[in-house]
């Protein structure tokens, strides 16, 4: 026998979907996991969606900064006087880290969206710890 990680029902273990409520029985659903980093974003759709909305969300925070600082050193770049020689490939690669940290962040964002129903502000101290404690007294 298998229990519906849903409805909690009973059902035969050779049973796709579950014969009370319908839903896929041997589908995984999201775990916190025990580090989430930046690196994570680089991971494929696929991949991502299987994420806790927690980690979800500290991983866009990450996104967030790491966007933040790739902008603000391209524009610290443009704004370097004349004189200063600047490699062509240095302000290229700000470019395209910004690029990529938007590309991430998007993504991440249409994930929350799809679970949320929004993509917060502001992904603060705050919000994740009404999160966690919600998660904790369920």
């Amino acid at each position: 026998m298998m229990k519906c990680s849903y409805c909690d029902s009973e059902n035969n273990s050779r049973d796709e979907v579950c014969s009370v409520c319908g839903a896929p029985l041997h589908k995984k659903r999201p775990q916190l996991k025990e580090y989430v980093s930046l690196q994570d974003s680089t991971l494929s759709f696929q991949e991502l969606e299987r994420f806790h909305t927690y980690d979800l969300l500290i991983l866009l925070r990450l996104i967030r900064e790491e966007r933040s600082k790739s902008y603000n050193l391209m524009r610290s770049v443009q704004k370097a006087p004349e004189e200063a020689e600047i490699d062509k490939s240095v302000i290229e690669f700000g470019e395209s880290e910004y690029r990529l940290y938007t590309v991430r962040m998007k993504l991440i964002e249409g994930l929350l969206i799809d679970r949320m129903g929004y993509k917060p502000k502001r992904v603060d101290d705050k919000l994740l710890a009404a999160l966690k404690y919600r998660m904790e007294s369920k």
